[in-house]
């Protein structure tokens, strides 16, 4: 396959399912399937519909969605300026390795330059060895520094209540 069949679009509601199916996968790769909660209803309402606060990509080959992107934009009180954080990239084994996840990639940073970002952050899992390797042959550099944080479920709940 060439680089100049891959296409990426943005998802829209009739995608639902299709981003629901590689959420899905995703969660199965990185071995945590069991905290996938979002119904088709809740990607359509919360990812695809019009009060949503994140956007979707999806990247197709020869009209055959292969992989997609999640994203939002976030701002760094350091810069003056807004960042995008890619929450998901993913691309299904079988169409690995010819191009579709540096393209889904490469377009979300060009989104981030249409709209004078100072910042790409994403998140990888510290076994993810060909996720990392695949960022850093990009030019990545891990923020070891810094340390991730969430508070979510009945902890959310019990320190908004408190």
């Amino acid at each position: 396959m060439t680089q100049a069949s891959i296409q990426i679009r943005r998802a829209g509601a009739d995608d639902a399912r299709v981003i629901l199916d590689f959420i899905l996968e995703l969660a199965d790769y990185e071995k945590l399937p069991h905290e996938v909660l979002a119904s088709e209803e809740d990607i359509r309402r919360t990812l695809l519909g019009p009060q949503a606060k994140a956007r979707a990509l999806l990247c197709c080959i020869d009209a055959v969605a292969v992989g997609y992107a999640v994203y939002f934009f976030n701002y760094s009180t350091w810069l003056g300026k807004n960042g995008i954080y890619l929450e998901d990239l993913y691309v299904t084994p079988a169409f690995r390795g010819c191009g579709a996840g540096k393209a889904l990639f490469r377009h979300v940073a060009k989104i981030a330059l249409e709209n004078n970002c100072g910042r790409y952050e994403w998140s990888v899992l510290n076994w993810n060895t060909p996720a990392i390797d695949f960022y850093e042959s990009l030019g990545a550099k891990p923020m070891s520094e810094w340390t991730q944080y969430r508070i979510a479920g009945e902890a959310l709940t019990q320190l908004a209540r408190n």
